[in-house]
């Protein structure tokens, strides 16, 4: 079955975070996905303190950008907040949007390679392995952590251009997708993710979650809502039919049909997104509990 999940967007004020979670725990929604936008909430410290607050809900961070932190700093984060709360946390890593990395100094001449080599070495701390390497932008020396994962930690890679994806394929534990893929670019993204699992000689037969964020509204106005917002992105969606393609609406029938369509086309987890003006989180998170119990029920 897809995992249905739903989305804190980091602009969301940092005293609202845990009843937030509260609440997507107690609507059994199994998965909360976090990201990091400059200069908003912090993912590690808002996964903490969701995992903290809460008993079940499995917390994503859908990514933290790799230009930000050194490599053995998230090794050690991560390690930490999965000895305190073993398998609830899934730490995905990203190229960060270029302009907020170049903001803060810390821009990559090529993303690419720094993801390559950061994916390398962060999978080999958390799978307890002493690293020593040296890279154009990861160079470690003897590093091992004192206290890594008992159990082995999944970090999802995000993507969405060509060779970022096919990349994703080679060194991550799965693919984050941001919204702009929808169902009209969502096939050629997986193409590109087997690509470069096949040439990375990964078993095609091995898990490798796909996570697709996915806009969603709930109310009278959320077509509205969300039509504003994408467009605002730049995504054409002038009609509800080709707004269907990049978000979901209505009541918990419409949501819980619209997880089955993602989760059709590719998509293993689906995290649904409210729109940055929506009046009513709390009503946004009901109505995914409710589609939640729909689609328990397949």
């Amino acid at each position: 079955m897809t995992t249905l999940a739903c989305i804190i967007r980091p602009s969301t004020p940092p005293s609202r975070i845990i009843p937030l979670a509260r609440a997507v725990e107690a609507a059994g929604i199994e998965e909360i996905w976090l990201w990091e936008d400059c200069f908003q909430t912090g993912g590690i410290s808002a996964a903490s303190a969701i995992l903290s607050a809460t008993d079940r809900v499995r917390v994503g961070i859908g990514v933290m950008p790799t230009p930000l932190r050194n490599v053995a700093l998230t090794a050690m984060e991560v390690a930490t907040v999965d000895g305190m709360f073993p398998g609830r946390l899934i730490p995905g890593i990203g190229h960060g949007v270029q302009s907020w990395m170049a903001q803060v100094g810390v821009k990559a001449a090529s993303p690419l390679t720094l993801m390559r080599e950061y994916s390398t070495a962060l999978r080999a701390l958390l799978a307890g392995e002493r690293v020593t390497t040296s890279g154009r932008y990861v160079s470690l020396d003897d590093v091992a952590l004192d206290w890594p994962p008992a159990e082995p930690v999944r970090v999802p890679v995000a993507a969405t251009g060509p060779k970022s994806l096919r990349l994703a394929g080679q060194v991550g534990d799965g693919v984050v997708l941001e919204g702009s893929v929808g169902l009209p670019g969502l096939p050629a993204a997986l193409e590109r993710v087997a690509e470069g699992r096949a040439v990375a000689g990964r078993d095609a037969a091995d898990p490798f979650p796909v996570i697709q964020n996915v806009s969603a509204g709930t109310g009278p106005d959320a077509a509205a809502r969300l039509r504003a917002e994408l467009t605002g992105w730049g995504t054409d969606v002038a009609d509800d039919a080709a707004l269907a393609s990049y978000a979901l609406w209505g009541d918990a029938q419409a949501v819980a049909d619209g997880v089955r369509r993602f989760g059709k086309a590719g998509a293993d987890t689906v995290a649904l997104q409210p729109t940055e003006d929506d009046p009513d989180l709390e009503r946004f998170i009901g109505v995914l509990g409710e589609a939640q119990d729909l689609l328990s029920k397949d």
